[in-house]
């Protein structure tokens, strides 16, 4: 028996629809054939994924009264005494093209859940939406203000927290204003910095159960992001800015927060 001859009765064998004389003759073969074999093995393998990750859908009432009516039909005139073994391979090709339809639906569901973003990466993309949108004329301040001590009071009542807010103009960064923003469905305070030509938006909220961490850098749209907590705090900082001199800022805050909790 050919190869090719026989892997074409693999999937037949594998739901049980050879009869015994071709049964026998593929396992004889498949017993001396390792390319059978292989193909064997990988059929089998199709199938156990098919039947365990694959979404199942009952075929409807007037497919089953279709198919039924299909292998019923007697189109021309047949001869009465035609061998009954062939009447399954039908359903041989059946169940190939509905293992076919399953393991297309399957790769499609996974090929739609792998594509779908990270719960890190959804909050990047909300912090480079806030920071378009704070570029946009009138957006960037509600309290317009270089000096410190202005803009932190006018958070007061507005949040349930003190947001740290430090003017670094003496080191390049130069307090603009803050606003009130919205970010992972709750307020955040957004404080504006100037360097050079480029704007730097500060996000800052609690989180009393997050500990310490140094910054995490990222980028997402040509904007660079800089991650980090301290205090109890949530600091996110994006610019399009270069990352030297976005990590130059958080070194700089950072030392200023740490120096205002030591006093």
């Amino acid at each position: 028996m050919e190869s090719k001859h026989s892997q074409d009765k693999l999937s037949a064998y594998l739901d049980a629809e050879l009869n015994a004389a071709d049964r026998r003759q593929l396992e004889a073969h498949l017993s001396g054939c390792g390319e059978c074999t292989a193909a064997l093995a990988q059929l089998q393998a199709l199938r156990g994924r098919v039947a365990s990750e694959a979404q199942r859908y009952a075929a409807p009432d007037y497919l089953k009264h279709r198919i039924h009516a299909a292998l019923q039909a007697e189109p021309g005139q047949r001869p009465q005494h035609r061998a009954a073994a062939p009447r399954a391979w039908p359903w041989a090709w059946i169940n190939l093209g509905l293992a076919g339809a399953a393991t297309a639906a399957f790769a499609v569901t996974l090929t739609l859940y792998l594509d779908q973003p990270s719960a890190n990466e959804r909050f990047e993309q909300e912090l480079v939406a806030s920071h378009f949108r704070a570029l946009m004329p009138n957006h960037l301040a509600d309290v317009a203000s270089t000096d410190q001590h202005t803009v932190k009071p006018w958070f007061t009542g507005k949040l349930d927290f003190s947001p740290p807010v430090h003017d670094l103009a003496p080191q390049g960064y130069a307090l603009i204003g803050g606003r009130l923003d919205y970010l992972q469905q709750r307020p955040v305070a957004a404080v504006a910095y100037r360097h050079r030509q480029h704007i730097l938006n500060l996000y800052i909220w609690p989180d009393a159960g997050s500990s310490a961490s140094a910054p995490q850098a990222g980028m997402r749209q040509g904007f660079h992001l800089l991650r980090w907590s301290q205090d109890g705090m949530q600091y996110s900082a994006v610019s399009d800015m270069n990352p030297q001199d976005l990590a130059q800022f958080a070194g700089y805050l950072r030392q200023k927060v740490a120096q205002a909790d030591a006093q």
